[in-house]
Parts: structure tokens; sequence; C-alpha cells
């Protein structure tokens, strides 16, 4: 009887520690640094969300709800909408958001992350369906940044941030993108010629400057080349008319030293040299006589 009830006692002593345990388990709750714990204590919410660190709970009392406040990506599949042109482009895209407010975040809207995302298609929609294609390919920023907007406008009341919105893909009709290609075939072709154009003409621009340099090269040297001809031209008669200068001054210096006679000698080898020569005419100076007078009066005295 006593084992009976010794074994009744510990079982009752081990099921309320279990549930001190477990109590205990409840209470204390260790909350990271990026999370937050939104407290509702007999169904009103407290004040201050609770952390970070050590955080001290009323079991059966409090019931906590994580709110995580790091920056959040979710993807928003592909979704068919219809451009301003009435045009079906397929589209999907990426939208970041961080948590600013938990209590509000809690509070406000049931299921956030199914109401963000249903609101993200929508709002899609409505911005694709107030573009042309044209600008849907080509002006990927100014929608990003449109989407962001809308999304922020809704967003902003359940305590949430919208960050930043990305498209991934466009994908737009079968037509639409092989009338693309052909394009875009078209673009590379006339991107070709331009270049090859461009580098003809380079070319020729090239030859003309090398042929217009050959020329000016050309005449330089032979500009060069008549200016040392010159000069050589212009020092080779200098030194002919001063060879000519010093003669003429040796000769007249020699004829300083010539007397009369010998004048007359002179003459006489003259005309030796004129009688030997087939002529018929003979041309004498008229000092000739007054020199030969002079010849031979100077003898006959002598």
């Amino acid at each position: 009887m006593n084992g009976v009830v010794g074994s009744t006692l510990f079982c009752l002593v081990g099921a309320l520690v279990l549930v001190a345990v477990i109590a205990v388990f409840n209470m204390i709750r260790v909350v990271p640094e990026y999370q937050r714990l939104v407290v509702f204590r007999l169904g009103r919410v407290l004040d201050k969300p609770k952390g970070p660190g050590l955080v001290f709970l009323i079991p059966g009392v409090d019931r906590p709800v994580k709110v995580d406040l790091r920056e959040q990506v979710r993807e928003v599949p592909h979704q068919t909408s219809i451009t301003k042109d009435n045009a079906p482009i397929s589209i999907d895209f990426l939208w970041y958001y961080k948590i600013l407010d938990p209590a509000q975040s809690v509070l406000q809207v049931g299921n956030f992350e199914s109401a963000a995302a249903g609101i993200a298609a929508t709002t899609l929609r409505a911005v694709i369906g107030g573009i042309p294609l044209d600008d849907v390919l080509s002006e990927r920023e100014h929608i990003n940044n449109m989407l962001r907007t809308r999304l922020d406008e809704v967003t902003e009341r359940w305590g949430v941030k919208v960050t930043n919105v990305e498209i991934r893909e466009i994908i737009p009709p079968r037509e639409v993108q092989d009338a693309m290609n052909r394009q875009m075939s078209a673009e590379r072709i006339r991107r070709a010629l331009v270049t090859e154009s461009m580098g003809d003409q380079q070319a020729a621009i090239n030859r003309a400057e090398g042929t217009k340099q050959a020329a000016i090269l050309s005449a330089q040297g032979e500009r060069e080349s008549n200016i040392l001809r010159a000069e050589g031209d212009k020092t080779a008669q200098a030194l002919r008319a001063e060879g000519f200068a010093v003669a003429l001054e040796a000769i007249f210096n020699a004829a300083k030293s010539v007397d009369q006679k010998t004048m007359t000698l002179q003459y006489f080898e003259t005309l030796k040299s004129i009688g030997t020569s087939p002529s018929t005419k003979f041309i004498f100076p008229m000092e000739f006589t007054s020199m030969l007078d002079n010849f031979l009066g100077k003898e006959s005295k002598k």
C-alpha cells in the first residue's frame, strides 16, 4: 500500500515539475536583434513590442507574434497584362519591403504577404494598362518607380515600406518578338555598313594625308636643294671673281714694270701672229705708228 502511494506521489511530483518546466519555457523567450515580439495580453496588444534580448511572458495570458524587421524580397510570378495599345505581354518582377511598425503590420492586415502579392499583381496591371508597348519595353526604370510608388501608398498604412521594385522579365507577343528580331538584324547591318563606310572614309583621308605630306616633303627637299645649289653657285662666283681680281691685280702690278719698248715688241709679236693667218685684211691700232716712231727714234739715238 505504501508502495502504491509512493509511486503516485512520485508521478504527481514529476508531472508538476514537467508543467513547471513547460511554463518556464513559455515564459522566457530569447528574441534576436532582427526580430520583435508583438505581445497580446488578454487580447490587447501591449504599447511597445518586446525585444531584442531576453523577454519574460506570462504563460496562458500573453500571446506573442514574431515580426521580422529585415528587408524581405518576394517574387510576383508572370502576370499577363494588356498595354495601352492592346498588346498582351507577360511580366514578372521582384519587390522588396521592410517592416517599420511591427504592431501595425500585425493589427492592420490579416495576412500581409498574401495581401501584398495581390496588391502587387493588380497594381502591375493598372500601371501597364496606361503605357504603350514600346514604352514598356524601353522604360523599365520608369515602370519600376511607378510600381514602387503605388505599392508604397497601399502598404504604408500597414507599417510596411516598399523599398524597391525590379522587373525581371518582359515577354512580348510572338509577332512582336519577330519584328524586334528583324529590326535588330537591320540595325546590325546598318551599323556594319556605317562602320565600313567610316573605315573607307578614314582610309581615303589617310591616303590623301600621306600624299599631301609626301608632296610637302618633296617640295621642301627641292627648295632646300635649290637653296644649296644657289649658295654653291654664289660661293663659286665669289671665288672666281676673287681669283679674277687677284689676276688683274697681278697683271696691273706687272704692267707697271713694263717700258714702252717692251710694249712695242709685244705688238710685233702680235703682228707676226696675224701674218700667219689666212686673212687678207689687217687692222692696226692708231697707237702703233706713234709707238713705232718712238721705238725707231730711240734706236737711232742709241
